[in-house]
């Protein structure tokens, strides 16, 4: 069959001389999303994609698993608690509070807010006492955060917008009447290209301008650091930490605020300069909790005085574990005997265990309800003997479960609240060798029925920036294993799976590890049985698309079709664009010879090559997405449609009024039907 002409896009001589190396970059017009050039060319892309569109076969049962909805983990304030929840005809969870009586409230529902769709609820935060909640919107998917404060009683607004607000916490001194937050500076105060960096750590008190808001940290520091900031439950201690971008690492100071103003906080260092990513819990015992990886890959907790919080002073109570990551804590202290909860991953596999609080020792472990994921663990701020925490694997939608540490029983405290028919699936770890000899682990989905003989198959993975690739309940992998195919997640080098050495096995020049680590995935699927390499399609987002991306240029002959989303894939120039600057502390700077070595050695857009029968390619990128420019897209789409070969289509999905992040329902469905529509369609399903 012969395809459709693509659309004509204009070769320029464009070359740069980096490191005495000629760079070529003949699309580089399509970086201006404004020029009348490229409106024309993505609107003539557009044209092309809905001809070939074909019917979305999957989007009713996706719809329908979807409907199962969602529930969040609740936070406890008081005799109050605050929590997330979306009904089976919701386009987007709406926040909640429970009074002490049962009275359940809405306080915030995002299609109230705006019945287009077009906003999404960012972070919330209650107060300590339950009676002021922060939350963050954003809309069309550019994630710049607004601020408002509400009264929880009321519904009524106290406070805001609050804008320049993008990813900051906020830390509530007791009573409410102020909170330390993060804030960008003002674009007046910063060149033109650097507007989506300089933040600063600011003290507001509630009801005064933000004209009057005192900076606290952040001054003369990197423009690409992002902050956190905590208060601990008695209002005593102050937690700053600074990440210089995405980096590994954290820089951390406390301040006693009964010692020092809480306008002019003396911070203490904890660490400064050290190689390794720590947090602190101040306990109601006295003790200081930290939860690092220094010197310890896959985690540990230690203890220390908080008068003398310095790293130097940390002693082991829960050592690092040789298999199983270290990810998360909670402290029961209503018992006769206190103890710690433990969350690890082992191998990608959510499990809790109990130690005695004092000393350490394990003393048992939480029941959970399989071999999934559980989210974060929270307990009573005040104390108690009950903790939650959220579970989900391949085929449960997510639920709530708690833990009574008295009896030692996990009971369901609340399911996703849609009935929805999951298929019979069968879902298997399996262990497989890399290039370089290294095991790496993958779970296949398959359906339940056994039927021998080679599938359609995608094979998804992301390997960076140290996320792990757990289970999950995903619409999109049950309806396309319902309809006969196989789906596969591998926990490349470069993810959190296996601790930090993992992740920095796939960063700066170890990149290639990652790309090599989904070679041999494929290759193992192939081999086994499971596919062939005209039935295995790849799919990727973000730093999943960059290793997609490198997939398909590096080993076109080894997939019958991609899907590659909101991806990096031009590494020379990515540091120029949307929260680029931030990520050099994974992938390197081309303004550094080695790194630019590194960069060129894979970048998608600069390996295309001209004559090669390149596999059927779709790119779904997002006209307000703030973190990746969708120019790497469009670049290397222009790129691909040149140089191909093949008849196989390479396709441009260019959707308007969503980024990067959260978006409602209906988009996800549609998105999701279109991605696997295409993929069955060049994989034979």
């Amino acid at each position: 069959m012969t395809r459709e002409p693509y659309p004509t896009a204009r070769r320029e001589n464009t070359v740069d001389i980096l490191h005495e190396t000629p760079v070529s970059d003949p699309y580089r017009w399509l970086e201006d999303p404004n020029s009348p050039e490229t409106k024309g060319w993505l609107l003539a892309q557009g044209e092309l994609f809905s001809e070939g569109r074909g019917t979305q076969r999957f989007k009713s049962r996706i719809a329908e698993l979807l409907r199962s909805g969602s529930v969040g983990t609740p936070a406890w304030r008081g005799g109050r608690h605050f929590f997330s929840r979306r009904t089976p005809d919701q386009e987007h969870a709406v926040y909640y509070v429970v009074e002490p009586d049962g009275t359940e409230r809405a306080l915030v529902d995002p299609m109230e807010i705006d019945p287009s769709g077009l906003t999404t609820l960012d972070a919330v935060q209650p107060d300590k006492e339950g009676r002021l909640l922060a939350y963050q919107i954003s809309v069309g998917g550019d994630e710049e955060s607004v601020l408002y404060i509400v009264d929880v009683a009321t519904g009524a607004r106290v406070e805001g917008p609050i804008d320049r607000c993008r990813y900051s916490p906020i830390a509530w001194l007791p009573g409410g009447a102020a909170f330390y937050y993060v804030r960008r500076l003002p674009s007046t105060e910063v060149p033109e290209n650097e507007t989506q960096f300089h933040r600063r750590v600011y003290l507001h008190r509630v009801g005064t301008s933000t004209e009057e808001d005192v900076m606290i940290f952040g001054q003369g520091l990197k423009m690409t650091n992002y902050y956190g900031v905590s208060v601990s439950r008695d209002g005593r201690w102050l937690q700053v930490s600074a990440h210089e971008g995405t980096a590994p690492r954290n820089d951390l100071w406390v301040a006693d605020l009964t010692a020092s103003p809480i306008e002019q906080p003396e911070l203490t260092v904890v660490q400064e300069g050290l190689d390794a990513q720590s947090g602190l819990v101040f306990g109601r015992d006295g003790r200081l909790y930290v939860h690092t990886d220094l010197n310890a890959s896959r985690a540990r907790v230690c203890v220390a005085d908080p008068a003398e919080p310095g790293f130097e002073t940390w002693r082991d109570l829960i050592p690092e574990d040789p298999e199983a990551v270290l990810s998360d804590f909670a402290i029961l202290d209503d018992l006769e005997r206190p103890v710690l909860l433990v969350g690890w991953t082992r191998h990608a596999i959510s499990e809790i265990t109990v130690h005695d609080l004092a000393t350490g020792e394990r003393v048992g472990e939480v029941p959970t309800p399989g071999l999934g994921t559980i989210g974060g663990i929270s307990e009573r701020p005040e104390g108690g003997h009950e903790a939650w925490f959220g579970y989900t694997d391949n085929t449960t939608p997510p639920t709530i479960q708690r833990y009574d540490a008295r009896t030692g029983e996990t009971t369901l405290w609340a399911a996703s609240p849609g009935a929805v028919e999951v298929p019979d699936v069968r879902t298997s770890q399996v262990v497989y060798r890399s290039k370089d000899g290294t095991d790496v682990r993958m779970l296949i989905i398959s359906p339940a029925d056994d039927t021998p003989g080679p599938r359609p198959t995608i094979l998804y993975g992301y390997g960076g920036f140290g996320l792990s690739m757990t289970p999950g309940y995903s619409a999109s992998v049950l309806s396309w294993v319902e309809a006969g195919g196989v789906y596969a997640i591998a926990n490349l080098r470069g993810g959190g799976e296996e601790g930090e050495d993992w992740h920095r096995a796939g960063m700066f020049g170890n990149k290639q590890n990652v790309f090599d680590d989904f070679h041999a995935a494929a290759e193992h699927l192939i081999a086994t049985g499971v596919t062939t390499a005209g039935q295995l399609g790849i799919s990727g987002g973000s730093n999943g698309g960059l290793l997609v991306g490198a997939a398909l240029t590096q080993r076109p002959e080894l997939y019958a079709a991609v899907v590659c989303s909101a991806p990096l894939l031009d590494m020379i120039r990515y540091e120029q664009f949307g929260l680029g600057a931030t990520w050099n502390v994974e992938y390197g700077s081309a303004e550094d010879a080695e790194g630019f070595g590194w960069l060129l050695g894979y970048s998608p857009y600069h390996a295309v090559k001209e004559g090669v029968p390149y596999p059927a390619t779709l790119f779904t990128v997002f006209q307000s997405d703030t973190r990746v420019h969708p120019m790497h897209a469009w670049k290397m789409c222009a790129a691909l449609q040149h140089a191909t070969s093949s008849d196989r289509p390479v396709l441009l999905r260019n959707e308007a009024e969503v980024g990067h992040g959260a978006r409602s329902v209906s988009r996800t469905v549609d998105l999701s039907a279109d991605t696997l529509t295409f993929l069955a369609r060049h994989t034979g399903l």
